[in-house]
């Protein structure tokens, strides 16, 4: 009997992250099923199985669940297994990992599938702390097609700018940065593509993006950044989103705008009023900030070989046979179980 897995996606961006894993899977003659939680875009192809309800993905059982959000349902069968929505770059300027909400446990997964030393190094610290789930560092799955997707960079006459921007509040520069984008778009030559975190609910505020990519030739707007749109940039403006350390990976730099962990691998700015010269910067790529980056990049992602779905495959094969029933019991976590089964009107225990 073929393997079966769960993909569990919150919010849009779990689709390019877990469909590496699932193409993974197939190869390996897996089954593989999707179960989105209410309120989630229903972003699936047609050759993606969705399960509709909680008797349907039991009846499935799968032997593991991924997803990359901070929670999943308890009750689901199969090793709870976290493979994040991305890296740990202290965006909310966070000085310690003790403080850093990537590294929250909060008691819901068997397995953590760490992407770097940045991660893995304090995440072997709370294994042996709190006994519970194991750690394997296996690179982030998401990036697998940046390594082996074999696609040419777009060309285009011009330079383009992929604006990017994170939800947080006080930290993202989406309400205020929106005259600055504007006059650049008017006076210099360059493409734009402007996308905003799922999380963003300002109808107003995105309403004026979208009406400036429709104005303008040169400017589009995405409801899910693509990496057809990191190929075709040249460089990236952003804040403090963790998005920004997924696109120097592809060896490009990135202008911030008060960013709240800055360093030499980042051209950050705290005036509106140089953000063009950033720019300007960036698509010049000076050795130093180059180099820069790749050391940056480096300590993040520990791999760079596209083979990281399948290193999150064989972890979970590893602990089934090794560690499943033979760790400390998950937190018992009653208020939060409670409050998830109110939620979403399910009071079965299992």
């Amino acid at each position: 009997m073929s393997k079966r897995y769960l993909l569990f996606a919150s919010l849009p961006y779990a689709f390019s992250i877990l469909r590496p894993l699932q193409e993974e899977i197939r190869k390996r003659g897996g089954d593989v099923a999707w179960f989105l939680e209410s309120g989630c875009a229903d972003l699936l192809q047609p050759d993606e199985r969705r399960l509709r309800s909680f008797d349907e993905v039991k009846q499935f059982n799968p032997l593991a669940v991924f997803t990359p959000g901070n929670m999943i349902y308890d009750f689901f069968p199969g090793v709870k297994v976290s493979v994040f929505h991305g890296y740990p770059i202290a965006k909310r300027g966070e000085k310690s990992s003790k403080t850093d909400d990537h590294f929250a446990i909060r008691g819901w997964f068997d397995m953590y599938c760490t992407q770097g030393s940045s991660s893995t190094t304090h995440f072997k610290r709370l294994e042996q702390e709190h006994g519970h789930f194991k750690v394997y560092e296996t690179g982030w799955c998401k990036v697998d097609p940046f390594f082996t997707d074999n696609s040419e960079s777009v060309s285009s006459d011009n330079p383009t700018v992929l604006y990017a921007t994170t939800f947080s509040k006080g930290i993202s520069s989406a309400p205020v940065i929106y005259d600055t984008i504007e006059k650049l778009v008017k006076t210099k030559p360059w493409n734009w593509v402007l996308t905003f975190h799922p999380k963003i609910n300002d109808a107003s505020l995105l309403s004026r993006y979208r009406a400036l990519a429709d104005k303008y030739e040169h400017v589009h707007f995405e409801d899910n950044v693509r990496m057809e749109n990191f190929r075709q940039a040249d460089v990236m403006l952003s804040d403090s989103s963790s998005i920004i350390l997924e696109f120097m990976l592809l060896d490009k730099p990135v202008v911030t705008y008060r960013n709240t962990n800055p360093g030499p691998h980042l051209l950050n700015v705290t005036a509106l009023t140089d953000i063009e010269a950033g720019i300007e910067k960036g698509l010049s790529r000076p050795d130093s900030l180059m180099n820069n980056i790749r050391q940056f990049t480096a300590k993040h992602e520990a791999y760079r070989d596209g083979h990281n779905s399948a290193r999150v495959l064989d972890a979970v094969d590893d602990f089934v046979t090794y560690y499943q029933g033979k760790l400390k019991s998950r937190p018992v976590n009653l208020i939060r179980k409670l409050k998830l089964r109110k939620r979403l009107k399910y009071w079965a225990l299992n």
